[in-house]
C-alpha cells in the first residue's frame, strides 16, 4: 500500500527524473486497471494529462477511468478532449484503486475528497511540475522546470513507446498552450513538442480558441464591473506593487470557471504592479485567490505562506474570512517574503 508521505512501496521513490520516467512507463505498460485523477477544478494541463494517458492505456486494453473530486461536470471547454468517454464521477472511483495516477496535483489536498484514495491504492504514480510539490506517491515524476505537466506526460508516453496520435496530441497541446500562456513562457523543448503535436494532427486554433479566447456576451458587462473595482497598491511588496480585484459569490456561481479565471490575465498586464491577485468568493467566508507575477516576485512562495502553492509566476491559495482578511493576509505574506529573501 502506498502512503501519501511520498515513500511508497513497490517501485519506490525514484532519485532522478530519467529513472522516474522509466519507472512510470514500466508501471503503466503493465497496468490492467488504472484510475487517473486530475486536481479539483481541473484545467487543461491537469485533465489533458490524465486523458492523454487514459487514451493510450485504454487502447492497450486496460480498464481506465479519469475523474476529479469537483465540480460535478467537466469544464465545458475541455469536454472535446474526452473522445473515449473516460471521465466518470467521483462516486465511481474505486475505494482501493489498483493503480492510481495523480496528474498536476501540487499536493494531495488538491485531490479534494478523492485524496483518501492515495492511502488505499495498491500502487501510485504522481506526475507534476509545481515548485511547491513536497513529493508524494510511490513513483514520482516531478520536475519544477517543466513548463507543464503534459510535458512530463509526453516524455512518459515516449518512454512507453506509445505513438502520439491526434486524440492524444490534442490533450497534450491543450495543457501546453494554456500553461505557457500561448507559448510566452515556453522553452525550446516545449516548442519542439508543440511542433510534434501539430504534426500529429492538432489544429492549434481549434484547440486554443475555445479554452483561451471565447466568452459569452453576457460576461463582458460583469467583467466591466469587476474591473471598475480594481485597486492598485504601488507600495505593496516593498514597492513591487500589487493590483487586485474581487469576484463576488453570485458572479462566481453564474459564470463558468473559464470566465472567472481569465480575469487575472487582464490584471497581470498592469504596468505599475509586479503582482496581480484575483479574489474569487466560493463560500460565505471562503475565497480562492489566483496570483500572477511578472517574474521578480515568487508568488509560489507567497502562496505557500498562506497554505497554497504553485509556480514562481502563477500560484494560488484558499483563505477563510472576509475580503479584507484575505487582502491583509496577502499583504503580510508579501512583506514576510521580502524580509525572508533579504535575509537569505
Amino acid at each position: 500500500m502506498t502512503k501519501r508521505g511520498g515513500r511508497g512501496t513497490g517501485l519506490g521513490t525514484t532519485t532522478s527524473l530519467e529513472a522516474a520516467i522509466t519507472a512510470a512507463a514500466e508501471l503503466l505498460v503493465r497496468a490492467r486497471d488504472v484510475t487517473l485523477l486530475a486536481h479539483v477544478n481541473p484545467d487543461a494541463d491537469s485533465l489533458g494529462s490524465a486523458l492523454a494517458l487514459g487514451i493510450a492505456l485504454r487502447r492497450h486494453g486496460a480498464t481506465v477511468r479519469v475523474s476529479f473530486a469537483s465540480p460535478a461536470r467537466v469544464p465545458e471547454t475541455l469536454v472535446p478532449l474526452d473522445v473515449l468517454g473516460l471521465v466518470v464521477g467521483p462516486e465511481q472511483v474505486p475505494a482501493a484503486p489498483e493503480l492510481l495516477v495523480l496528474c498536476d496535483a501540487a499536493e494531495p489536498s488538491r485531490l479534494g475528497a478523492l485524496a483518501n484514495r492515495l492511502d488505499c491504492a495498491e500502487a501510485s504514480l504522481m506526475i507534476d511540475h509545481h515548485t511547491t510539490n513536497p513529493g508524494y506517491g510511490g513513483v514520482q515524476v516531478l520536475d519544477p522546470d517543466a513548463e507543464a505537466t503534459v510535458v512530463l506526460v509526453h516524455r512518459v508516453l515516449v518512454a512507453m513507446g506509445e505513438p502520439i496520435d491526434a486524440d492524444i496530441a490534442r490533450c497534450l497541446y491543450a495543457g501546453l498552450v494554456t500553461d505557457t500562456r500561448g507559448f510566452r513562457t515556453a522553452g525550446e523543448a516545449a516548442h519542439r513538442i508543440a511542433a510534434d503535436l501539430l504534426a500529429a494532427g492538432v489544429e492549434a486554433e481549434a484547440v486554443a480558441r475555445p479554452i483561451m479566447d471565447t466568452h459569452p456576451y453576457g460576461w463582458l458587462a460583469t467583467l466591466g464591473e469587476v474591473l471598475q473595482r480594481v485597486e492598485l497598491e504601488p507600495e505593496a511588496g516593498d514597492g513591487f506593487g500589487l493590483v487586485h480585484a474581487s469576484v463576488p459569490l453570485e458572479d462566481v456561481s453564474r459564470f463558468r470557471p473559464e470566465e472567472v479565471d481569465s480575469i487575472v490575465d487582464v490584471l497581470r498586464t498592469v504596468a505599475e504592479a509586479e503582482v496581480a491577485a484575483v479574489l474569487k468568493q466560493v463560500g460565505q467566508r471562503r475565497w480562492v485567490t489566483s496570483l500572477r507575477s511578472k517574474g521578480r516576485v515568487d508568488v509560489a512562495k507567497v502562496a505557500a505562506l498562506l497554505g497554497g502553492g504553485g509556480h514562481r509566476a502563477a500560484a494560488g491559495f484558499t483563505y477563510d474570512g472576509t475580503k479584507g482578511d484575505v487582502l491583509a493576509a496577502l499583504r503580510s505574506a508579501l512583506s514576510a517574503l521580502d524580509a525572508v529573501e533579504r535575509l537569505a
